[in-house]
């Protein structure tokens, strides 16, 4: 009698092209069934024929703002040396830096030009909430951040020149830190696959897989990286919101107290009542905890945020405004998602919570921008929430706009 041997399962291809179905080359179910924080993905012809959107020294200028996010990392490969510094940057360092070496990185560069942030659109197979940014980087021939490892999802899409990218796909990959340098480098990297991108090329990495990027040529490469906190910062922030609305009167009781065996003893009794009075400060209402949560990540890892006009429009004002033609548009910073309640539903903008319809709150979450034909959709709460929006600076409108209704207060 022979013995049979079970199979070892087959894994899915780690490379596809997707030519015939961008982003992904499969259904976004198939991919986010297979790969999705399970296994890397490269996937060439993700955007066929891309031209990238922004240009280096446009990306350069960016780094000089005082608002911006930007780093500069220089390699010196005789010493295996590594140097990080932070911008804003003068507009006369960049015409003096070497041919080779060195890397130029923005953050929330979707948040700066609307041609970057459109391809988010790309990605709407994921919860918009869960996406961070798109992070630009420029890198001279043979610049590179050395080998590290994220802690999140990352897209890497290659927009203009060539990059080579080495991966550590093994089960268990070494993830000790350098402590020589200022970075969270590696500090052994043996890498399992290695490919060449070119514009229109992307790797998809799960959090925690090793990688290595080397432009070949100057290149510009894009990042689109998920928000994924910690329990920690979750924990965090759920505390402190817990703290501040805790009800004072909660407190720890012993209404069957007995005399103890030992007076000294914090006891096992003990131990249930401070459990109990812990338990009585949760968020048992699905309600508050969702509002929690909501707040919480349209607030998470922001760069920026919006900051109230110095003179927001009226109700009528407003309604004026869009009925001359006039189109609200979202700020930039401002992050928004919505989630069902009891009643209705709750749509949060950058921390601020405002209860309406469920259609509302849909609709209002995708908008980018309102006109006077999506404002009429709304209903009460929904326009009232739009004025809300508009004087917490989360929707301005343009300047030509904005003059024409004050003409008429």
């Amino acid at each position: 009698m022979t013995k049979k041997t079970a199979k070892s399962p087959t894994l899915p291809p780690i490379e596809v092209d997707a030519s015939r179905r961008p982003p992904l080359g499969m259904p976004p179910q198939l991919f986010l069934r297979r790969y999705w924080q399970k296994r890397p993905l490269l996937v060439r012809n993700a955007f066929p024929g891309l031209v990238s959107p922004i240009e280096p020294d446009e990306l350069a200028g960016l780094a000089c703002e005082e608002a911006a996010l930007s780093r500069l990392i220089t390699h010196d490969r005789a010493s295996d040396g590594w140097s990080l510094r932070s911008g804003p940057f003068e507009e006369d360092q960049f015409p003096t830096m070497p041919d080779h070496d060195w890397t130029l990185l923005v953050q929330d560069v979707d948040k700066w030009d609307p041609d970057v942030a459109a391809l988010l659109d790309a990605f709407d197979f994921l919860p918009r909430w869960r996406i961070d940014d798109i992070m630009v980087s420029f890198a001279a021939t043979g610049g590179s951040v050395g080998a590290h490892v994220d802690q999140y999802d990352v897209f890497l899409l290659q927009a203009h020149g060539q990059r080579r990218w080495q991966i550590d796909a093994s089960d268990n990959p070494p993830l000790e830190f350098r402590d020589d340098v200022e970075l969270k480098l590696l500090r052994q990297f043996t890498p399992t696959h290695d490919w060449v991108l070119g514009p229109g090329d992307m790797l998809y990495l799960p959090p925690g897989v090793p990688h290595l990027g080397v432009a070949q040529d100057p290149c510009l490469t894009f990042s689109v990286g998920m928000r994924a906190p910690s329990s920690a910062e979750l924990i965090a922030d759920y505390l402190d919101t817990l703290v501040a609305e805790a009800d004072e009167a909660i407190r720890y009781r012993d209404p069957d107290l007995a005399p103890p065996t030992d007076p000294n003893e914090i006891d096992a009794t003990a131990m249930g009542r401070v459990v109990e009075a812990l338990n009585a400060l949760r968020m048992n209402d699905p309600d508050r905890l969702g509002e929690w949560f909501g707040r919480f990540i349209t607030t998470y890892r922001s760069a920026g945020q919006a900051a109230a006009p110095a003179q927001a429009p009226s109700l009528i004002q407003l309604q004026f405004a869009l009925s001359q033609g006039a189109t609200l548009q979202r700020h930039p910073m401002t992050r928004m998602a919505w989630r069902r309640a009891s009643k209705g539903a709750v749509l949060f903008a950058s921390g601020q919570a405002l209860p309406m319809a469920v259609r509302d709150a849909r609709a209002l979450a995708a908008a980018e921008r309102i006109d006077a034909a999506l404002y009429q959709t709304l209903g009460e709460q929904g326009r009232e929430a739009v004025l809300v929006l508009i004087t917490s600076g989360h929707y301005v409108l343009p300047e030509a706009n904005a003059d024409e209704y004050n003409d008429h207060r």
